[in-house]
């Protein structure tokens, strides 16, 4: 593949960091202030009014919805031509939101666009795409191994015109915010099916339905992860049309596959964003604090590090671009093993980078004085979301395994 960006991605980076300079970074203070307030007023949880403000400049700026590769709903850009957008946004963690790019909200699109009906997209894809609504994605649940994604317990089972759905999920992102009106939820439909992966559907069920309640937000190492935050929500005998049901009965895992594929290459970007930001912070901060008669950027141990982060970056950042041209090529089955890959390399390498980042600060670092303490938090979720590290690696290495099997006779 072509590693040099066309001239079409070239110009939107150009368009995009000239947002991030004018409207993103300086308002890095005025969000957080923003998210205290809201917390002080008892709703953590609440729309900030600086990311609404952008909102209306991001779509003024020609530069709303450009993750879908579907050009009717927004710019058309390959999963490659728009990685490095995710880069930049993801250099400030609510940055995607002020493009309508945040997750789950990308990857529920992603689904109502490739699996929904007219009806369903006409009354759920477009609130989303608008920015008017946002939504959640439940299927992790705090009683069983949700790393294996058969073990998922949820019934959704049909009775007459209905579904009715019973269970209880917990990370699903979105559920503590109140503009959150649409749940995709993932449950076992043929519970006794013989095809263990066929057992499995997915659901939309509106946030105001009888049986659905929101029990609690849940923390990250102590940070609510405010303003979207993560939710653990009960679903008693709560009844939905029929007509609710993505794709059919059992599709739940296709749909998965055609879901967390370019989540993972978005998830992945946002990452390398992330570790750009946090090398920017460890050279300048280094450069100007001196120990032990010189200073610290030029103590051998930190000039090692800085170079290993530069190399680790650019490793991910160059295997995330050819899973993402391979995901262009071949679709996400297809891609498997590339993108396990990055999902394991780009949040392991968030974490070191962070990691000695944090360190350079010292006693700052673990303040929130930088944003690094945060960042931390959220980069060690990633190597748990859309499917564990060591899942990952059995998947890769099965993969690998088998192209060397031996010709059958």
């Amino acid at each position: 593949m072509d590693f040099d960006y066309s001239p079409k991605v070239k110009a939107l980076e150009t368009r995009l960091n000239a947002f991030m300079d004018e409207h993103i970074y300086p308002n890095e203070r005025v969000f957080t202030e923003e998210v205290q307030a809201n917390r002080a007023r008892g709703n953590a949880f609440g729309a900030v009014p600086i990311v609404d403000k952008l909102k209306d400049k991001a779509r003024g700026a020609g530069l709303w919805n450009p993750f879908t590769p579907h050009a009717e709903y927004g710019m058309g850009l390959t999963n490659l031509e728009y990685a490095p957008l995710c880069e930049i946004m993801g250099r400030v963690l609510w940055a995607p939101e002020v493009f309508n790019c945040s997750a789950p909200d990308v990857g529920n699109m992603e689904t109502l666009i490739l699996y929904g009906t007219d009806a369903q997209k006409k009354q759920w894809l477009q609130p989303i795409l608008d920015g008017k609504i946002r939504s959640a994605f439940a299927m992790t649940e705090p009683a069983v191994a949700s790393s294996d994604a058969t073990n998922i317990q949820t019934r959704i089972i049909r009775d007459g015109d209905d579904y009715v759905i019973n269970g209880r999920k917990w990370w699903t992102t979105n559920a503590p915010d109140p503009r959150c009106e649409i749940f995709i939820v993932m449950g076992k439909s043929d519970p006794d099916g013989a095809d263990r992966h066929k057992q499995q559907s997915m659901i939309l069920v509106p946030r105001d339905t009888p049986g659905l309640t929101v029990l609690r937000p849940l923390t990250i190492f102590g940070y609510d992860d405010a303003p979207k935050g993560h939710g653990e929500v009960e679903f008693k005998d709560v009844r939905v049309s029929a007509a609710n049901m993505l794709l059919g009965e059992g599709r739940g895992f296709e749909i998965a596959q055609g879901r967390l594929g370019p989540g993972r290459i978005h998830h992945c970007m946002r990452a390398i964003g992330q570790a750009e930001r946090a090398l920017e912070a460890m050279c300048k901060r280094t450069a100007s604090r001196t120990a032990f008669g010189k200073r610290i950027s030029e103590q051998t141990v930190w000039q090692e590090r800085i170079a290993d982060c530069r190399i680790m970056i650019d490793q991910a950042r160059l295997l995330v671009l050819h899973a993402a041209d391979r995901m262009d090529k071949v679709g996400s089955k297809g891609a498997l093993k590339e993108i396990g890959m990055i999902k394991v390399i780009a949040p392991n390498m968030l974490c070191q980078v962070l990691d000695w980042a944090i360190q350079a600060h010292g006693g700052g670092g673990l303040a929130e004085d930088f944003g690094l303490a945060e960042a931390y938090a959220r980069a060690r979720t990633l190597r748990i979301v859309d499917g564990p590290d060591e899942v990952h690696r059995n998947q890769i290495a099965k993969l690998e395994l088998r192209s060397h099997r031996p010709p059958q006779p």
